[in-house]
């Protein structure tokens, strides 16, 4: 008996060993973004996904506003103040309390910041309690859905210094930071004092790699154990692979034209339609992204409910139309065959960036094609700051890029910034609507989903008619997984990837 209890014994600290050798592995995560720096208006995205720090308000995967460090929330009856009421139980990585205090500070930064708080009505941001407290000037419905954005992380009074710049991410998920090593690198560590308990592997590790092809050997020789945005071409590859898992999820993003409406080349909406008359989306999202099902036939993609319109008219592909419509805006064939309006040719450069790697061969694909209907594109592939850079100094004549409708998970975020007069970094141009102000307007004070709707198709019908932002493409998120590893979740939100609830397998 004696011998049998020691054999026991040995086995079970054996098991244990094991169970602590694989809680000490590293789990490797690897994805396209790297980490400009360490203010949330800049990253936060990237501490948000991976579970460093966390918002007042989460999103489930469906859209429905959750909560988070906020476990309830309330407006008063003058629709003027809002009220988030902390759990009782959250604690930063100083081992300090997540007070009311401490949050209402680190959104006050925010709101004084470059955020998406910016676009709120906010009189006050102050605290009561337990309650974090927003005083509005007017009624704005939105505002939990904006307190998903990762720039409104909340960060504890350590995380800042006397001018209250950001020097080091002390958050309270179930992981803390390491060590940091912009633009490419971030180790994480276990914190051991998550309200949500305790995360499945210890430390994580991430690292940005731009190129696709390089994230996918690295997912197939075992070097990553999970992978962000894997290119199509990749995908059909990977699915082979016997160790390997892959998810895929369509996502609220679309991949756009942003173009100049102030320019001569854009400033007419036919001109514009012209542009969009000569994509072939199908075309496109068959060879490049090898789902026909994902060309863009309005901005808002079928995972967006509600704010996709089912009864408007598609988004098509007439060369000849587009060619029709050139002519009558003044658009003549040169000797070349190139359009010329007074002496100007229809020659404009279109900005992309590799972070998204399927986008610059869309780029070339969009180059031949409008090539077609006498419009030259020459495609320039730089960094994704390009573009907000060129429309802050009226430089960006095309972008290609891809815009995320979930940053604020209630698409008017997105129609406040992007389509309010003079546009965003991300949204339109050179381009205004006095019916898209005024209906903004109604869609920000209105929170009953029968009252918003024909506000929000209205507003859907004004962008297909204006194309102020052309799109092109919808979009899907690939997530390529090592079967080593079991609970592997893909958030079509691209809010938080559950990484504290992943596994090692048996």
């Amino acid at each position: 008996m004696h011998s049998f209890r020691t054999l026991a014994a040995a086995l079970a600290v054996g098991v244990t060993a094991l169970v602590g050798s694989a809680q000490a592995q590293v789990l490797n995560v690897v994805g396209p973004w790297e980490i400009a720096g360490i203010d949330p208006a800049q990253s936060g995205y990237v501490f948000s996904r991976l579970q460093v720090a966390e918002t007042l308000v989460s999103v489930d995967p469906s859209g429905e506003l959750v909560p988070a460090l906020a476990e309830t929330w309330s407006v008063s009856e003058d629709e003027l103040t809002w009220r988030f009421t902390l759990r009782g139980d959250a604690v930063f990585h100083d081992g300090t309390p997540v007070t009311a205090a401490a949050a209402a500070a680190s959104l006050r930064r925010a709101y004084e910041g470059v955020g998406v708080l910016t676009q709120l009505p906010i009189a006050e941001i102050t605290h009561d309690g337990q309650d974090v407290v927003l005083r509005l000037d007017k009624p704005f419905a939105a505002v939990p859905a904006y307190l998903v954005n990762f720039s409104t992380i909340i960060l504890a009074p350590t995380s800042f210094d006397e001018s209250q710049r950001v020097t080091q991410i002390v958050g309270s998920g179930p992981y803390k930071v390491k060590k940091i090593t912009p633009p490419l690198k971030l180790e994480l560590e276990n914190a051991g004092t998550w309200w949500g308990g305790q995360p499945g592997i210890d430390e994580v590790s991430y690292l940005a790699v731009g190129r696709g092809e390089t994230r996918a050997l690295m997912a197939e020789s075992g070097e990553a154990d999970l992978v962000f945005s894997m290119l199509p071409v990749s995908v059909e590859r990977l699915k082979r692979n016997p160790r390997l898992d892959v998810k895929i999820a369509t996502i609220p993003r679309t991949r756009i034209l942003k173009v100049n409406a102030a320019s001569p080349f854009f400033d007419e909406a036919e001109e514009r339609r012209a542009v969009s008359l000569a994509i072939d989306r199908v075309g496109i999202t068959s060879v490049i992204l090898r789902n026909k099902q994902l060309a863009a036939t309005q901005i808002f993609p079928p995972a967006l409910g509600d704010w996709h319109a089912d009864d408007l008219a598609p988004l098509t592909y007439d060369p000849e139309e587009a060619r029709q419509l050139l002519a009558a805006a003044g658009w003549q064939p040169g000797s070349d065959g190139i359009l010329e309006q007074d002496g100007r040719r229809f020659s404009v450069s279109l900005i992309t960036y590799a972070s998204w790697p399927e986008l610059p061969p869309i780029a070339t694909a969009l180059q031949a094609q409008l090539r077609q209907v006498g419009i030259e594109v020459r495609v320039s592939v730089g960094n994704s700051s390009e573009i907000p850079s060129r429309h802050k100094d009226g430089t960006l004549e095309m972008g290609l890029i891809s815009r995320l409708y979930s940053i604020v998970p209630d698409p008017v975020g997105t129609l406040l910034q992007d389509y309010s007069p003079g546009g965003s970094d991300w949204g339109s141009m050179g381009w205004a609507n006095d019916e898209m102000v005024g209906l903004i307007d109604k869609l920000i004070a209105t929170s009953a989903p029968e009252q918003r709707a024909p506000y929000q198709h209205r507003a859907v019908e004004i962008l297909q008619q204006e194309l102020p932002s052309i799109p092109v493409t919808w979009s899907e998120l690939a997530i390529v997984a090592n079967k080593r590893v079991t609970g592997v979740r893909v958030d079509p939100l691209e809010v938080n990837y559950g990484v504290a609830f992943i596994r090692w397998a048996d």
